[in-house]
């Protein structure tokens, strides 16, 4: 890999909120990347949480289907999905991977308690303790935005916000000759923030700018400790495309690469409309209102090709 991108780093516990919140606006319009160090998520949370994921993608294929991805939760298996729809490839890309949803509506699948100790207790108590560090997060986002801190409180996006945990198997064993050369192929999320923890096993880029073609890509290390965050679609929509939604993607390593994405977006009937701090007579809204879940549903078709 050439050298890494040295993205910018906020301190989640600053006692300067607003020092704290001009930073991460500069890094949002700059990359739309940073890293977010003193989260309060635990170092022996987080090696658990990679301990059990490698336990589960480690399972028979036959075991990991019984538990396929229905309603957005569950098992995905290699190549089910293609996140970039113009890419050539005639197959999905190379990882797999397992969704956990929000915890209060009995939609998830679990392993069972005596094939899994602990599984669920570790997955349950990560998404809790991820989803409180994203919700300040996102108290500083509104105040770089030179909105009030409880903005997104107030919008209704953090009442039963659609927060999921996804777990990522990207494998080093494939065959070398074959045509991918992408773990996960060029895209953007969806949501409003992404809060990612890699195993330090490199091959995660990002291209600052979608329009300049050719595309630069540039690599991101990992940081120990550190959650890599990234701006969303749906970020992007309210902010007029002021904060970035950057393109990024994985290529294939040479050895098993597992990392835990968290997808924070907001409640499903939150109507994300263009901010009117990021509009003006000269700079028009770019993007028409929306309904949250609805917009999540048209990307997850494409997706996968539904």
């Amino acid at each position: 890999m050439s050298d890494a991108l040295q993205l910018p780093v906020v301190d989640l516990s600053s006692p300067d909120r607003f020092s704290t919140a001009n930073s991460i606006r500069q890094a949002c319009v700059d990359h739309g990347f940073f890293y977010l160090v003193n989260h309060r998520v635990g170092e022996d949370l987080v090696k658990k949480v990679f301990e059990q994921s490698n336990k589960f993608f480690s399972l028979p294929i036959e075991d990991k289907m019984k538990l396929a991805r229905k309603n957005y939760r569950g098992y995905t298996a290699l190549y089910a999905e293609k996140l970039d729809t113009t890419y050539l490839s005639t197959k999905g890309d190379p990882k797999e991977s397992f969704y956990i949803g929000p915890l209060s509506d009995d939609l998830n699948q679990w392993p069972l308690e005596e094939d899994m100790p602990s599984w669920r207790t570790t997955m349950e108590t990560y998404h809790q303790k991820v989803l409180s560090a994203a919700t300040k997060l996102l108290s500083l986002i509104a105040l770089s935005l030179k909105l009030e801190e409880d903005f997104f409180v107030k919008v209704g996006a953090l009442t039963e916000p659609m927060a999921y945990i996804r777990l990522l198997r990207y494998p080093g064993d494939l065959d070398p000759s074959s045509e991918e050369i992408y773990g996960a192929s060029a895209h953007s999320d969806y949501g409003t923030v992404t809060l990612l923890m890699t195993d330090g096993v490199p091959g995660l880029q990002i291209c600052r700018d979608k329009s300049v073609q050719p595309q630069v890509w540039e690599d991101v290390a990992s940081m120990s400790g550190a959650f890599v965050v990234n701006i969303g679609d749906m970020m992007e929509r309210w902010t007029n495309c002021l904060f970035r939604s950057t393109l990024h993607r994985v290529l294939r390593p040479r050895q098993d690469r597992y990392s835990v994405a968290f997808f924070t977006n907001p409640n499903k009937d939150c109507i994300v409309e263009c901010l009117k701090s990021c509009c003006s007579e000269s700079c028009l809204p770019r993007f028409p209102p929306i309904k949250c879940l609805d917009y999540l549903e048209e990307r997850v078709r494409l997706t996968y090709g539904l």
